[in-house]
């Protein structure tokens, strides 16, 4: 049986309550959009696999409550998580000045190195635009993050930013997982070098070729 994946990463997913985070889940994962959605209690997760680089990734996705009452909850997933996405909505300036409050939290209880995107969500909804791209642009870049403005209505942007944070993670991750490969392949040369050790000398292996 092939191996299902290589490596298991946690992504998380903050904003305020209503910028469409359990959307954007639904559509990466189940490719599904509901325009109602109850919000959500505390935290709830899904999972996909996919491949970056040659390497299958199994992404654990977090989608946490936006408000105010659920953080104390939420916040203790910020130290889990290797990747980190601080959703607004395009279409509420509100939820735009609060990344400044989000951005606060995962410096005091995410773990260092944490990898970060912004995303500028319900980009479907022009008429109705608070927040211009330039906005959600030099946000990001005060903050060092790479910025996408996505829709999960019309599915804009949703795989291109969900595999672009992966490859970050890949990215700070790869001397660990460079070492863990080694320490693998040396494992299994040495198993086999036992196994070799072990067989019995005579007839039976006489005919065996050399491998000098």
């Amino acid at each position: 049986m092939a191996k299902q994946y290589d490596v298991l990463f946690r992504l998380l997913l903050i904003g305020d309550s209503g910028v469409g985070k359990t959307c954007l889940l639904c559509r990466f994962t189940d490719n599904e959009f509901h325009s109602s959605h109850i919000s959500t209690i505390g935290v709830d997760f899904k999972m996909k696999t996919i491949e970056v680089d040659g390497v299958k990734v199994r992404i654990q996705i977090w989608d946490t409550a936006g408000q105010e009452r659920y953080q104390t909850i939420t916040k203790q997933y910020y130290r889990r998580a290797q990747g980190i996405f601080l959703v607004y909505d395009i279409s509420s300036e509100r939820s735009y000045q609060h990344i400044m409050k989000w951005v606060s939290d995962v410096d005091e209880y995410a773990p260092e190195g944490v990898q970060k995107i912004l995303i500028g969500n319900k980009a479907d909804e022009e008429q109705k635009r608070q927040v211009g791209r330039e906005q959600g642009q030099q946000l990001a870049k005060e903050y060092g993050m790479d910025f996408y403005e996505t829709s999960a209505c019309t599915n804009l942007n949703i795989k291109e930013s969900f595999t672009r944070l992966t490859e970050l993670v890949l990215q700070a991750h790869r001397k660990e997982l460079d070492g863990l490969r080694t320490r693998t392949s040396n494992e299994l040369a040495l198993a086999e070098l036992e196994e070799e050790e072990g067989k019995p000398e005579g007839p039976a292996n006489s005919s065996k070729t050399c491998w000098c």
